[in-house]
């Protein structure tokens, strides 16, 4: 569908934007006969909901007028989760209804309460701010929500999982009821309806566009197996080898924000953060440096998981595992938005891979894993981004051809091409050698499991050594084969046949250890046992048998038994004294 049905000076500003056909949800709330109603919209993240309320506001607010008359009391409220979401809303709504007059308000936390109340005070059309700082502004007098023809929830689950039922609730009742009420959510949980059917008119109509598998239209969800201390090593090679104009890594916790941000712009990297902890002041500032080019990389805390819209975004990487699938989705959707594909990449420590296949299955994807990439596959692609930069193909100016003339004179063509590639990877941040913790589950890779080989070892041309200790000094055969390896270096395969007489032992050495056992015997070892070659298999005489335990202890079958210890005959055994019987106490 085109904005052809949109309201005059709405489509102009569209079709100056780049805008040429609508988007599911941008269709279906414009629809004329959905003109004026309470609607309940599910609508994936990033899927041009700003611009389908501002489309349904138009036709409340304006009706057939081209303008809006002079600024006084609101005549449309939106409310959004968070600052960045609802500065997000009042930048969009801003230049979409650029042409008709409107004068619109933000009003958030973070910001100075004093220049909002002026700025309502001059009068307002639109007013979009946070529920804590216009639930604020309507208590001090600030706020007259008596003339709202209409409200918008943005984001209504998540205003709802912050806990902020009470301010919306207050909202909506200070606001007229024959008012338009738009309800936009990701999810429609039970809470949500109950809201829903509370505060709308009994004919509301439900849109649901969030149809199944859409979620992942845009977006190449891949899983990459890593060691957990490498995940740094795995960002930094995702970053290079997708290359995105801009992209986001979430991290769990704050302090996973600084650490990672540190790493990176050690790496050259750069890099902004965004975390809860921040100052209005300083989020607007690495946002804004995030959408003019300065920065690159934004390693951001689920606080900017919801409503954050930065161009060009092309890669977004979960460092850290997202409490629930919901969140993994609302993260992911931060790229592929308004038609253009994405990159999601999720980290799965070896450590954690059961709770990555949790949140996987949760949130429908169905994917194999695979390896990070290597330090080679980073550089094979500077190579081939290399080949096909336009500055190998563009014509030569003057000045340019005149000074490689001279570089070229004294200097080989592969000379020259040398010190460009040097010049090109010094730009760049360089690749990190990181390992593949390979998993076996089927279906989870599809790396075949590794057999076990065992190493056969040829004794043909075998030689026995003489070592000067036996059994007397405790030697026993895995006590001397302990030894050997130890003092030679080799592997336990090595040695052939090990016997043990009553002084001394011999060890029958493969012919790929006689070199080092001969070594050994010459230089002697830190043991002081003396190690000689000798002529062949030694004849010794057999272990004596050890004599046998009998039935009761002390009672052997060698020289030196003992007799069993005596024992009374039964019934001898001197009758044990029993205590005499305490006298009771006489009642008293």
């Amino acid at each position: 569908m085109s904005f052809a049905a949109a309201h005059p000076a709405l489509s102009r500003a569209l079709a100056a934007r780049g805008y040429a056909e609508a988007t599911p949800v941008q269709s279906a709330v414009a629809d004329e006969s959905l003109a004026g109603a309470d609607m309940l919209v599910s609508a994936r993240t990033g899927s041009g909901k700003t611009v389908a309320f501002g489309l349904a506001l138009a036709a409340r607010l304006l009706g057939l007028a081209e303008t809006f008359g002079p600024a006084g009391r609101p005549v449309a409220l939106v409310v959004a989760p968070t600052r960045e979401l609802a500065l997000q809303v009042h930048g969009e709504l801003s230049w979409l209804y650029a042409a008709t007059g409107a004068r619109l308000v933000a009003c958030v936390g973070g910001m100075d309460p004093r220049r909002e109340q002026r700025q309502l005070s001059y009068g307002a059309h639109i007013v979009v701010g946070t529920p804590g700082r216009l639930c604020d502004h309507l208590d001090r007098g600030n706020l007259d929500l008596g003339e709202i023809a209409a409200v918008v929830l943005d984001e209504a689950d998540e205003m709802l999982d912050l806990g902020f039922r009470d301010d919306l609730e207050k909202l909506l009742s200070a606001a007229p009821e024959s008012r338009q009420t738009l309800l936009f959510s990701a999810t429609l949980p039970e809470e949500i309806v109950r809201l829903a059917g509370k505060f709308m008119r009994r004919d509301a109509v439900r849109v649901d566009v969030a149809e199944e598998g859409q979620s992942h239209a845009d977006i190449d969800h891949r899983a990459v197996r890593v060691f957990p201390h490498e995940i740094e090593k795995a960002v930094v090679n995702l970053l290079r080898f997708y290359d995105p104009p801009t992209a986001i890594v979430f991290c769990g916790t704050r302090e996973g924000v600084k650490r990672l941000q540190g790493a990176l712009v050690e790496r050259g990297f750069s890099v902004v953060a965004l975390s809860g902890e921040m100052t209005q002041n300083e989020r607007s500032t690495a946002l804004s440096a995030l959408r003019d080019g300065r920065a690159r990389v934004c390693v951001a805390t689920d606080v900017a998981a919801r409503g954050l819209d930065v161009p060009d975004l092309g890669l977004v990487i979960h460092a850290d595992l997202p409490h629930d699938s919901e969140v993994l989705l609302h993260r992911s959707g931060r790229t592929g938005r308004a038609g253009r594909k994405g990159v999601s990449v999720l980290l799965v420590p070896s450590n954690r891979r059961r709770r990555a296949e949790s949140l996987l299955a949760g949130a429908g994807l169905e994917l194999f894993s695979e390896a990070a990439p290597s330090s080679a596959d980073v550089r094979r692609l500077d190579e081939e981004r290399l080949l096909a930069d336009p500055l190998l193909s563009e014509e030569m100016a003057e000045d340019e051809r005149e000074f490689a003339e001279r570089l070229a004179a004294d200097r080989s063509p592969v000379e020259l091409a040398a010190a460009f590639i040097r010049l090109a990877r010094a730009r760049l941040p360089a690749p990190e050698e990181i390992g593949d913790p390979v998993d076996r589950k089927p279906g989870w890779t599809d790396a075949a499991p590794r057999a076990k080989v065992r190493v056969e070892v040829d004794f043909t041309g075998s030689a026995w050594y003489r070592l000067s200790v036996g059994r007397r000094n405790g030697a026993e055969v895995k006590r001397l084969l302990a030894f050997m390896c130890r003092q030679t270096g080799l592997k336990g395969r090595d040695f052939g046949a090990i016997r043990v007489g009553d002084g001394e032992s011999y060890v029958e050495v493969a012919p790929g250890g006689i070199p080092t056992v001969e070594r050994l015997a010459a230089t002697g070892n830190d043991e002081n046992v003396a190690i000689s070659r000798a002529d062949g298999p030694p004849t010794l005489a057999p272990e004596p048998a050890r004599p046998k335990k009998g039935k009761f202890r002390g009672e052997h079958d060698g020289p030196k038994a003992r007799a069993p210890m005596p024992r009374p005959p039964h019934g001898d055994k001197p009758a044990r004294a029993k205590p005499p019987k305490k006298d009771r106490k006489a009642p008293r």
